[in-house]
């Protein structure tokens, strides 16, 4: 008879975080995050408060949606993404993968040059975990500044330049690919399995999982923690290796 392996993440195997937009003002004078792209995850916001916008880069053209309580927007691998903070946006970020998004799988749109290599684009975007609190957030918001140079570029350059951002994106993810494998094989595949598993057993007429069920509960392991778009309330379950 076919046993179900337990899983025990997050329903499906996503991460979770919750997202306190930066109020940061740009050059343009938009207050928001950092706009970037992934390359394999799905990402969907849940707005908890405030108001703001995403704007969105894809080979269909840059859209605005608009941010307020209630709202639930989600957009798949290839979509340059920016959020924008008009008043205490707050969101709980639901990523595909056990949290890759804020694991590896997010590429800055930082102007071309810094795009060239994995260690050329670390120099451009790490941020110290050693380094005291001021100093992470002027790099923070450096990189941000950053990015939106780049932003600026793809929206202007056309098809071309997005495309060519998807290229060197492609190129700084390849060296990380076994370890994104894994991760999703542990994860978003083990939870789709175990469904299987229990799918089969059922049509068995055992139904002797349901006596193996569990809970879980906790709280943030680090709040406010600096990310790409705003301060990070994050938590293990389902998420490791975080940036």
């Amino acid at each position: 008879m076919v046993r179900a392996a337990a899983f025990e993440g997050l329903p499906g195997g996503v991460g979770v975080s919750g997202l306190t937009v930066y109020d940061w003002p740009a050059a343009d004078g938009v207050r928001g995050g950092t706009p970037h792209m992934h390359v394999v995850c799905s990402e969907g916001y849940v707005v908890t408060g405030g108001r703001g916008a995403v704007q969105t880069l894809t080979a269909s053209g840059y859209e605005v949606t608009r941010l307020a309580p209630g709202t639930v927007v989600w957009f798949t691998p290839g979509t340059v993404h920016r959020l924008v903070n008009e008043g205490e946006l707050r969101i709980t970020v639901l990523m595909q993968n056990s949290g890759l998004p804020e694991a590896g799988d997010a590429v800055l749109t930082l102007p071309p040059r810094h795009l060239a290599d994995p260690e050329t684009y670390a120099a451009a975007t790490a941020i110290p975990a050693d380094a005291p609190e001021a100093e992470r957030e002027r790099i923070a918001r450096a990189r941000r500044d950053l990015a939106l140079e780049g932003y600026r570029e793809l929206r202007e350059g056309g098809p071309e330049a997005l495309a060519a951002f998807h290229r060197a994106a492609a190129a700084l993810a390849g060296p990380r690919l076994a370890e994104w494998r894994d991760r999703w094989q542990r994860g978003a595949a083990a939870a789709a399995a175990a469904t299987g598993a229990q799918l089969d057993r059922l049509e068995q007429g055992d139904a002797s999982h349901l006596a193996e069920a569990v809970v879980h509960a906790e709280q943030p392991y680090a709040r406010g923690r600096l990310g790409m778009c705003g301060r990070l309330d994050v938590y293990r379950r389902g998420v490791m290796d975080r940036l």
